[in-house]
């Protein structure tokens, strides 16, 4: 399938496309965050209005990741593929002409729906026409594409913003779109998964349950704690949860099976991306509402002022290739870890009503090189921890629970914000917001900690058996 695959449109083209493709989903991640005020003068709304621009994206996108990899899987991944970038490319423009805040949110949870059928099946796309030699190439492309998308988000959406008006960070997507569907189309050859049954039950559960949590943390504040449907989201999103994974222990073909989490190679890296991207999804939302609406910076300077933090990965990822190549995966994930948790500790420390760029900058530059250091070796650490024929679903899910841990980030944190502070006043936003960076330092801390679960490699080849995957567990990708 791979061969033809490749005959047919190349891998040169597969990559162009399918990275595109990635950017476009990766950098709808964190486009909005500088452009947070504007939206907030343009259209009005309260701080859980805010959150949601950011959340009805990331949850979407998070809850039906696995989802959209398995209708690619049954139904044929190019057209899962294009019908996914087409509903990204609509919901974008729908986003763009919003003429108010619910429904600028509605367009957004729809993005997200529309990126999470596309993003997954990326990856698929790039593997099936890329010969085997050269998969490792392009996955480093491909994840360093990504991580031009991250790390340009605050920037791009902040010169928009700025120059042009925040509509633009959504009309963006829209020839890049308009451009991908017919070159995916022409370039792209058709190709089905196992054809296993799709699992409807689970993606249900998964889906109202953490509808329900996050729909909870995000309303608390403005609602209170105790009223009625604060409650409801929360308890009947954590039944739902105990369901699904009760679900998955017995379903024939579960979603997402339960037994991948007794390696503990898998649920350690998992349990860091979830606590890392809950940590660090948190504190952007808020610093970049703080750069601009205390300390005065424009979108755009306040996204230039961030990249030593989220541009970091872009000159810091080899050197942690290298290191992962030659100690092995787990320290440097962990070290990453813990320089991040540092590095929002520090800021928590020394942001006030009137700082300086240069008091902020170590902590950025901390932060920075941590952030490098975790996304380096994660996702292959998270691909050799498992079969290889399961490797589809242990992508689906890291992703998931990265989205996942990046839409309670902002909800936890927001409500953290909330309950010490407000938008009244530069101090009362700083008192918000120091308590909030605090938190997500010790969740990021966690973190490393997860990370230390990782087994060592040493470990993994002797406990490597002929139906284990390759002991390759902590040799980092380029």
């Amino acid at each position: 399938m791979s061969e033809q695959t490749a005959r047919r449109g190349g891998a040169a083209w597969a990559l162009v496309i399918t990275s595109v493709a990635g950017f476009m989903a990766a950098l709808d991640n964190l486009v909005v965050t500088t452009a947070l005020p504007s939206i907030r003068e343009d259209l009005g709304g309260a701080l859980h209005d805010l959150e949601w621009t950011v959340s009805a994206y990331t949850l979407t996108f998070a809850v039906l990741l696995m989802f959209g990899a398995a209708l690619g899987d049954r139904f044929g991944r190019r057209r899962l593929f294009v019908a996914g970038l087409a509903v990204f490319t609509g919901a974008s423009a729908a986003a763009a002409m919003a003429p108010g805040i619910d429904s600028l949110i509605a367009a957004r949870a729809v993005q997200g729906a529309g990126a999470a059928v596309m993003m997954p099946l990326t990856l698929t796309l790039l593997t099936a026409a890329v010969p085997v030699a050269k998969r490792g190439m392009a996955y480093g492309i491909w994840g360093a594409v990504n991580g031009l998308a991250v790390a340009s988000g605050p920037l791009v959406g902040g010169t928009l913003t700025e120059h042009l008006s925040w509509q633009w960070i959504f009309w963006l997507n829209v020839p890049l779109g308009l451009a991908l569907i017919p070159l995916a189309r022409l370039r792209l050859a058709e190709s089905h998964g196992t054809g296993a049954p799709l699992d409807v039950p689970g993606t249900l559960l998964a889906s109202g349950g953490l509808f329900g949590i996050v729909y909870g943390l995000v309303r608390g504040p403005a609602d209170g704690w105790t009223g009625s449907l604060v409650l409801t989201g929360l308890f009947a999103g954590s039944a739902l949860l105990a369901g699904f994974v009760l679900y998955s222990t017995r379903a024939a073909n579960p979603m997402l099976p339960m037994r991948l989490f007794r390696s503990r190679a898998f649920s350690g890296i998992n349990a860091a991306s979830l606590l890392m991207f809950l940590g660090m999804f948190g504190s952007i939302f808020l610093l970049s509402q703080y750069m601009q609406g205390v300390l005065g910076y424009s979108p755009t300077e306040a996204g230039l002022r961030m990249l030593p933090w989220t541009g970091m990965p872009m000159l810091v990822a080899p050197i942690a290739g290298i290191l992962a190549d030659r100690v092995g995966g787990r320290p440097v994930v962990a070290t990453g870890l813990f320089l991040q948790a540092l590095g929002l500790g520090y800021m928590s420390v020394v942001a006030t009503a009137d700082a300086s760029y240069v008091s902020q900058l170590p902590a950025l530059i901390i932060s920075g090189v941590g952030m490098a250091l975790f996304f380096a070796p994660a996702s292959h650490l998270v691909m050799s921890s498992v079969r290889p024929q399961e490797q589809g679903i242990a992508s689906g899910a890291n992703n998931a629970l990265r989205e996942v841990g990046g839409a309670l980030g902002i909800a936890v944190m927001a409500s953290i914000f909330a309950a010490q502070g407000g938008y009244e006043t530069g101090q009362t936003f700083v008192d918000g917001m120091r308590p909030a960076l605090v938190v997500g330092s010790a969740v990021v801390a966690l973190a490393g900690i997860a990370a230390l679960l990782i087994p060592t490699r040493r470990r993994t080849e002797r406990q490597a058996t002929p139906s284990a995957p390759e002991p390759v567990l902590e040799t980092a990708s380029h």
